[in-house]
């Protein structure tokens, strides 16, 4: 089965729905915060960009099952912290470039750092601001990683503990998407971008995911277009996107310049007849010289 990308047509019934939303006769969910992170390193694969690290979420997860998607999830109440460890851009830069206020600003960045320890096994942390921890593969960090993923511990407490510092100058801005209203689990999603650091490797150890791997950029991007592969529109745009990049070190220089502004996709005409979603006004070409006006 071949699997719809964008710029993909809707179903009547999504276009009603979405139009009941509009007219008011409907309430939308309310979205939880969250993060997600594209951890890349050099590419495998020439002029394929470079590759990106994809978790396949269980299929038994109430949203994305089966999907495959980059290291993220909600923000924890403890990530509100603000005696954290901190080096790099100050929350209020953060705040400016992800066009939130400051104490969500420092959540954000806190939840990126601790869901792709989480779900990785990859720190962006280091003893300070010039260092980062370059191992995270024994048994105390892994003891320390499923006490942070049960809530056990708390990402302040952990860093103090370690006499570690967030590494935020190793993220960079990619995008942000809010789930469209018509859909029954809404998520406000900042995206972060981070290059693998230096000594450290994945490992398969999120408990929300069957599988993981490393694919190119461009890789990713034709398994889903030839149906090998499950992802949602934000996921396989920013594949798409990345693949235009030559390594890690030129995503990271276009996220420094970046600021964003939180996409809801609506329902708009398709270039072809009917009707899509839209997508950001920064990806309609990329997209467009991808598929046309198909």
């Amino acid at each position: 089965m071949r699997i719809p990308v964008p710029p993909v047509r809707l179903g009547q019934d999504v276009v009603d729905l979405a139009a009941e939303y509009a007219a008011g006769t409907r309430e939308p969910v309310e979205p939880r915060d969250a993060a997600t992170v594209v951890l890349t390193r050099e590419g495998s694969q020439p002029g394929a960009g470079p590759d990106v690290y994809l978790l396949r979420r269980q299929a038994s997860m109430e949203f994305a099952a089966g999907m495959c998607v980059f290291p993220g999830g909600g923000v924890d109440r403890r990530d509100f912290d603000t005696e954290v460890a901190w080096a790099g851009p100050a929350p209020q830069e953060w705040a400016d470039r992800l066009d939130c206020d400051e104490d969500l600003a420092r959540a954000l960045v806190c939840t990126a750092v601790r869901e792709t320890f989480e779900e990785s096994g990859v720190l962006l942390a280091g003893p300070s601001h010039d260092q980062v921890v370059a191992d995270t593969t024994g048994e105390d960090w892994e003891a320390d990683r499923v006490a942070l993923e049960t809530r056990e511990l708390a990402m302040t407490d952990f860093l103090t503990r370690r006499g570690l510092v967030l590494r935020t100058d190793l993220l960079g801005v990619w995008g942000a998407w809010l789930t469209p209203v018509f859909e029954p689990r809404r998520y406000r999603t900042w995206f972060f971008t981070a290059a693998l650091p230096e000594g450290q490797r994945t490992r398969d150890v999120s408990t929300e995911s069957s599988s993981v791997t490393w694919l190119p950029a461009l890789g990713a991007v034709e398994q889903v277009e030839a149906g090998a592969m499950l992802m949602m529109p934000p996921t396989y745009l920013t594949c798409l996107e990345l693949a235009q990049h030559a390594d890690p070190g030129a995503v990271l220089a276009d996220a420094v310049g970046r600021r964003v502004t939180m996409h809801t996709p609506t329902v708009v005409e398709h270039p072809a007849g009917g009707h899509t979603l839209s997508v950001p006004e920064h990806q309609r070409a990329v997209l467009h010289d991808r598929h046309g006006d198909a």
